[in-house]
Order: structure tokens, then sequence, then C-alpha cells
């Protein structure tokens, strides 16, 4: 007769972890569609376009050269060259190579952040709503992250002000998202330096996401680099250069903090991907740089059409954003709950988003997040869709 099987306890720490309630919502979409239901998907956080045709041929020789064993844990030089000149291409700055190190996406640099620098019970402030698993990368390192509640006159981002009232004895830095999921918002310059020396004057640490700064529209965009050398910045190769899948990301350092993290990285990762690393270095040739303007253009469009086209049909788009894909829209005149919203869109217009309950806490019933990381024909679709459905509804009432 067989036992049942008994787990021990899981880590307390995976309390503190919640799920994407979006998933429920992904798999409905999946049943609806395997029904023939035509779905318009605006809700997945990655680019409809893949790495161009000469990034990919470079994975392939890559790969059939055989060299693919590890890296030295801080990445290729070459890779940490070219990445470095890059900043000097698109910033003018003259980053040190030395500070730079390749991770396993901006998920890994930001494991690798919150593992160097957040020890049990440190408070980390993090704007409310913001990418969720940036509190949980603060949560798995037994940290507290202090969700400071953001809106529309702050363009959802923490600013000098919040820091200040929300600084507490045992709050040791913040991360911010610069553009930002879900909301495109950028931290205006002025205020990005003001925060910086105030972290500096209360002895934290300021850890920068820029996943989304070559994804920037109107004024150019300008990195934390820029502004101090203490500073840790998280980049990736997953949304300018949409690649998601291949898993490739860095940070910029201050040149001490270098061989700590490169310990963490050695015993956490060893490497990132060899393959990734080698294929990536034709991201920086001018021509796959021109195909990637191009597609930064087009995204552009994209928001151009699309947060009008919103507002045309009665949803409120109060932020405009100036980065990344992303709409963050408010339904509140249709609904007090944006989740049920949410699945009324999918049934009824066969329209997929993402209500605001996955990215934290500051009124999430009365937002949705739309993706325009789609083409422009489904976009339009989508937006006829979600028309017609919200006059049908108002017709019924």
């Amino acid at each position: 007769m067989s036992r049942a099987l008994t787990l021990p306890a899981f880590a307390r720490r995976t309390d503190h972890v919640d799920p994407f309630f979006v998933m429920e919502l992904a798999k409905q979409a999946v049943a609806l569609e395997q029904s023939g239901k035509p779905i318009i998907h605006l809700s997945i956080g990655e680019p409809d376009f893949t790495a161009p045709p000469g990034v990919q041929k470079a994975l392939q020789a890559a790969a059939e050269s055989g060299r693919t064993q590890y890296t030295e844990a801080l990445g290729l030089a070459a890779l940490r060259e070219a990445i470095a000149g890059d900043y000097q291409r698109r910033h003018g700055l003259a980053i040190d190579p030395g500070r730079i190190l390749v991770t396993a996406g901006a998920s890994g640099a930001l494991t690798l952040a919150c593992a160097a620098m957040v020890n049990p019970g440190d408070r980390v402030l993090l704007a409310d709503p913001g990418y969720p698993c940036n509190r949980h990368f603060v949560a798995a390192f037994d940290g507290v992250p202090q969700m400071v509640p953001t809106g529309v006159a702050q363009r959802f981002q923490l600013t000098p002000s919040l820091l200040q009232a929300h600084w507490q004895a045992d709050t040791r830095g913040m991360l911010l998202s610069s553009p930002a999921n879900p909301t495109g918002t950028s931290v205006p310059e002025a205020d990005l330096r003001q925060m910086l020396d105030q972290v500096r004057e209360r002895g934290g640490f300021s850890l920068v996401d820029e996943i989304y700064q070559g994804l920037s529209y109107g004024e150019p965009a300008l990195t934390a680099l820029a502004m101090a050398d203490d500073v840790i910045v998280t980049n990736s190769f997953s949304k300018y250069f949409h690649m998601t899948g291949w898993r490739l990301g860095w940070l910029v350092l201050p040149a001490k903090a270098v061989p700590t993290f490169e310990k963490l990285a050695q015993n956490l990762f060893i490497c990132a991907s060899t393959l990734a690393q080698r294929a990536v270095l034709a991201c920086f040739e001018p021509e796959n740089l021109a195909i990637y303007e191009a597609r930064h253009a087009e995204f552009h469009r994209r928001r151009d059409y699309l947060v009008p086209a919103l507002r045309r049909i009665g949803i409120d788009v109060p932020v405009t954003p100036d980065g990344a894909f992303y709409v963050y829209a408010d339904i509140s005149r249709f609904s007090n709950d944006s989740t049920r919203f949410a699945f009324e869109l999918l049934e009824h217009a066969h329209v997929a988003v993402v209500p605001g309950k996955d990215f934290g806490f500051a009124e999430p019933e009365r937002y949705i997040r739309i993706s325009y990381a789609s083409s422009m024909e489904n976009l339009e679709m989508a937006v006829a869709r979600i028309g017609a459905y919200l006059a049908q509804r108002a017709d019924a009432a």
C-alpha cells in the first residue's frame, strides 16, 4: 500500500509572490480561440516583431561554429564593448565596458541587484502601479517592497516629494522603471536627478530599470547613467531589440560594485547564454540598427493612433504614454471592476487586455492595460470591436 506523498512547508517568502491574475484571462482566451472565436491579443507584453534576419543568421553561425562553452560571468568582452559603444552612440557617454555585466535577461539583472543590495527586512520604494515582478524580486530576498501609490498627477511615477514622504528608517533604496510597465510613462529628468540625490544623501541605493528606454517617443530618453556614477541600471535585448525569448540583458554598475556582482553571477548563473551573446553582437551592426529604428517609428505610429482612438470611443487615457508599448486606460465610466470589464471585452468583443489587478494596489479596479505591440490592422479592428460593444452596452442600459 503506497503512502500519500507529503511535502514540507514551503519557504515563507513564497507567500509574498502573487500569481499573474491575467493568466486566468489568458486561459479563457485560448479556450475561445479553440472554439473558433477570432481573439485579438492586446495583453501580451512583448513585441510582435522578431530578431532581424541578420541577427538570426548570426545565431546560426554561432551554433555552427561550436563555440558554445561558458563565457566569463561578466559576459563576452566583445559584447560588453559593443554595449558600451551603444551608450556612446546614443547618449555620448563613455562607459567603461568593465562596468557592464551581461545577464539572463533583465530579470536576471534585477535578481542579481536585489541579491547584492537587499537585506532581510529592508524596504525598497517602488511606484504603484508597476511591473509586478519588480516587487517580487525584492520579496524573493526577504526585502519589503514599499509600494507608493501614484496617480495621474504624478504620471504614475515616483516623485521627489513622494520619496521624501515615504522614506522610512529601514528603507534601503528605490527601484524605478522609466519608461514603465504598465503605464508607458517616464520619470522627468529633473525629478530623476533630485531623487538620485535624495537617495544618495540617505545612504541608499538607486536601481533604474531602463528596459523600454529604446522605445521612447518625443524627447530623446536620457539614461540615469548620464546623471550619476553610483546608480545601478538594467536593460535588455527583449524590448527594443525584440528578442524576448533569447533571455539576454545587462547591468551597468558602479565600478566598486563589480566584484560583488560578479561573484554572485558566477554562483547563481555561471553566465548568460553563450549562443545568444555571440548572436546579439549583430544587433549593433548599422543595417540592423536601421531596422530597429524603423520598428521604433512603427510603435510610435501605433501609439499616435491608439490613444486618440480609445478616447473617441469613450475610454479615457488620462496620461499619454511617452514610451514602451502600453496604454493605461481608465474604464471607470463603464465599470467599477476592471477585471470583470476585461472578461467582458474578451467574451463580447473578443479582445484580450490586462486588468489593473496585476500591477498593484493603487485603484487597480479603475484601469486596464492595453498593449500596442500588435499590427495596426489588429489595433484598428480591436478599437472597432470595443467601440461596438460599448455602444451596444449603452443601448441596453
